[in-house]
């Protein structure tokens, strides 16, 4: 098995150095009167960010990457709709086992991280031949969070710094591991979501198989209730979940506050468009292109890795 190891140096640091580079300046302006110190440590920070960035850019340049449309019959712009129909009848069936298989059992986010970022290389070097080791930090606050405040994580893609911005409940460990494989090196967001899903499903840990489970339970009730939130939770309502996933899954979709409401409606626009510039589909991919991938891999018969990983 080939090794190979991104070195990740900025995940590191004691704060997140894109914030350090934002936020110098004007931090030392209203502390001291002065820009000029925060200048030098912005400058200080850049120069350790763009270092991190071009080592891990270097070692990745030997990465083998994985040909989704190959490896699974489907890709971002190969997906075959998912009927209304089979979405429906697919949430019973995912209720059904969520329930059979509850596991309160919640590792801490340390430990857990560490746990998903092994699973990950583990299930990639399956189909890759290459272990890629990078590193399992992860931050709880930058201030992306501000920028995005509809999101539940965030991975810088150039420096590899990951940050999750609230407690997800039972879907930890697949945002923990969707941001991770963000910084393995896969940016397009239904890749991420993918590999995620694929990996902790594909696990023996019954809090990882869980998580899995419960995410695409989330994005399919997402899909069908749409922009619609009272649907949502109408639907969370009826699918006759434990009491304990039914409040998590409530959660995830809380009223939004004045300023969650204002800006997180512009940002998804232009987070939407961004996607779509870099050939995503655009904010959809996170849930329907995610379950249209699942089903469009699980019916493929050209895909070389076992299709009983998309199956419920």
């Amino acid at each position: 098995m080939d090794e190979l190891r991104i070195p990740n140096d900025a995940t590191y640091a004691p704060f997140s150095l894109t914030d350090v580079i934002a936020t110098a300046p004007l931090a030392t302006r209203i502390l001291l009167g002065a820009t000029l110190p925060g200048r030098i440590l912005s400058a200080a920070a850049l120069g350790v960010y763009a270092g991190s960035a071009v080592k891990d850019w270097s070692q990745r340049r030997h990465m083998r990457w994985i040909d989704f449309e190959a490896e699974f019959g489907a890709d971002v712009h190969h997906l075959e709709p998912m009927p209304v129909d089979a979405r429906r009848d697919e949430v019973d069936r995912l209720a059904s086992k969520l329930n059979e298989a509850y596991t309160a059992e919640r590792p801490g986010r340390a430990m857990l991280a560490t746990s998903v970022n092994h699973q990950l290389t583990e299930y990639i070097a399956g189909i890759t031949g290459q272990r890629v080791h990078t590193s399992s930090e992860v931050r709880d606050f930058t201030l992306a969070k501000l920028v995005f405040p509809f999101a539940m994580g965030v991975c810088d893609v150039v420096s590899g710094d990951v940050a999750l911005f609230r407690d997800s409940g039972v879907l930890e460990p697949h945002v923990l591991g969707h941001e991770l494989v963000h910084r393995k090196g896969y940016w397009k967001e239904l890749h991420a979501q993918a590999l995620s899903y694929l990996a902790l499903i594909s696990s023996q840990d019954p809090t990882l198989v869980q998580a899995a489970l419960a995410e695409r339970l989330h994005r399919q009730l997402k899909v069908i209730a749409g922009e619609d939130a009272a649907a949502y939770h109408r639907l969370v309502d009826e699918i006759d979940l434990r009491e304990e996933l039914a409040r998590e899954l409530h959660a995830l979709r809380p009223e939004a506050g004045p300023y969650e409401d204002s800006v997180g409606r512009v940002m998804k626009r232009v987070y939407d468009e961004r996607l779509k510039l870099t050939g995503q589909n655009g904010i959809s991919d996170y849930d329907e292109g995610f379950t249209n991938f699942l089903w469009t891999f699980a019916r493929s018969g050209r895909a070389r890795q076992p299709r009983e990983l998309a199956a419920v």
